[in-house]
């Protein structure tokens, strides 16, 4: 061998004693390093952990909770809303000089159009503040006290169109109408003011200074609650006694059967009028999606929000455990910077430990959030309603928490010098 091959093999091999091998930072050493970093102070990393449950857990319980609402929403319009129509005389505001725009036998025309169910007119009587006052006894000396209840004239139709539940007794019929009897039905909270709790003893009620016989109480209804406050009267009754009602007052409800509303709302005005169908005002039942939609969309806002306050309070705590762990194990660092450990090492050692605080927390989030929209549809004896596609998201939801609440004191790990770490 000559001299220039003998010093290029030296060279050779000198290069080759001192190369270093860069040094490796595997996935899996990333994990086990992650955990055991967890693991190390379990309580604390559970505390730290809460935030992220809370968060993510708040935001499945919304969203299912929502969508479970929404299914019921359906079928209560279905039932109740979608089944409704009213109509408003307006024959005043589109005629000064009109009379009433309900004929007399309003009751009985749109009682003919297919789909309809029930059909009534009725209105507030409008009393004098003192002397039409409700007792349950003739009026005293002094007038004596009394109970302020609204008196409503309304017809049969009307009243059973309120698809009402009795306590006792029944309700007012046509023939009570057509006669116009001195009859009344009470709403569970009047009778309870009243002192009238039984029909045994045929009690009797004096709006103003007229008597009335009490034949029925009513304890629920499912439409026209504020019946269960007033006083109702056959409509020819209230006439007779008080005179006809102001046109601007007077309404009309019908019940009708299910997919009948619109074309009864449609036709009711011409029906009572065909005269002058303006002066009626007909209002169809809502569309079932615009309400389902205004409904969940309130929700959401609101519950979505605090699921969001509740992620930030997680990223936070998040955030502060592990700036505290960098501070705490500076030496640790700087010993795995001396041995060879690059930066970007540290960065994901520090990621991976926040991000699998808030994975962990996604998952426990999760459970609880399905578990409490399960719980809350026991309850009420509903169906519930969970989107796959939230509990798939929802653990990453906590992740990306826990990552991004990690990216702060990650760089800040990877920038300290291994020397001044050491030096500590």
């Amino acid at each position: 061998m000559n001299l220039p091959q003998l010093r290029r093999t030296v060279r050779r091999r000198s290069r080759s004693a001192v190369r270093v091998e860069p040094s490796r930072f595997t996935a899996r050493d990333n994990v086990a390093e992650a955990f055991a970093g967890i693991l190390q102070r379990p309580a604390r990393s559970a505390l730290t952990a809460l935030g992220t449950v809370l968060g993510v857990g708040t935001f499945v319980a919304v969203l299912g909770l929502t969508a479970t609402t929404s299914s019921q929403i359906d079928g209560r319009f279905n039932l109740l809303t979608a089944t409704e129509v009213t109509v408003e005389d307006v024959a005043r505001s589109k005629d000064p000089f009109a009379g009433p725009g309900f004929p007399v036998d309003a009751d009985l025309r749109v009682g003919r159009l297919g789909g309809v169910q029930h059909a009534g007119v009725f209105y507030t009587v409008r009393l004098d503040a003192t002397a039409g006052k409700v007792r349950s006894a003739p009026v005293g000396g002094g007038g004596g006290g009394g109970d302020t209840s609204e008196v409503v004239a309304a017809s049969p139709g009307a009243l059973r169109a309120a698809v009402p539940k009795l306590a006792q007794g029944r309700l007012y019929d046509e023939y009570h109408s057509s006669t116009r009897q001195r009859v009344a039905v009470l709403g569970s909270s009047v009778a309870a003011r009243l002192g009238i709790t039984t029909l045994d003893t045929r009690p009797a009620v004096f709006i103003g200074s007229e008597p009335f016989a009490v034949i029925g109480i009513i304890e629920d209804v499912q439409r026209k609650s504020d019946l269960l406050l007033s006083v109702a009267v056959p409509r020819t009754t209230a006439e007779e006694i008080w005179g006809a009602p102001e046109s601007d007052g007077t309404s009309m409800l019908i019940a009708t059967d299910i997919g009948a509303a619109q074309q009864v709302a449609r036709l009711a005005p011409t029906a009572l009028r065909p005269d002058h169908p303006e002066y009626l005002k007909s209002v169809p039942p809502p569309d079932p999606r615009m309400l389902r939609s205004g409904v969940t969309s309130d929700l959401e806002q609101l519950f979505l929000i605090l699921a969001g306050i509740c992620l930030v309070i997680g990223a936070v705590g998040i955030a502060n455990t592990t700036l505290v762990a960098v501070l705490e194990r500076t030496g640790e660092i700087g010993l795995r910077r001396a041995l060879g450990a690059r930066g970007r090492h540290i960065t994901t050692q520090f990621l991976a430990e926040s991000g699998a605080l808030g994975i962990l927390g996604g998952l426990v989030g999760t459970s609880l959030g399905a578990l409490t929209v399960v719980g809350v549809a026991v309850l009420r004896d509903w169906t519930p309603v969970v989107h796959p596609g939230t509990v798939a998201v929802a653990p990453f939801l906590g992740l990306l928490t826990g990552v991004l609440a990690g990216l702060y004191p990650a760089w800040r790990a990877a920038r300290i010098e291994p020397a001044e770490a050491l030096r500590r």
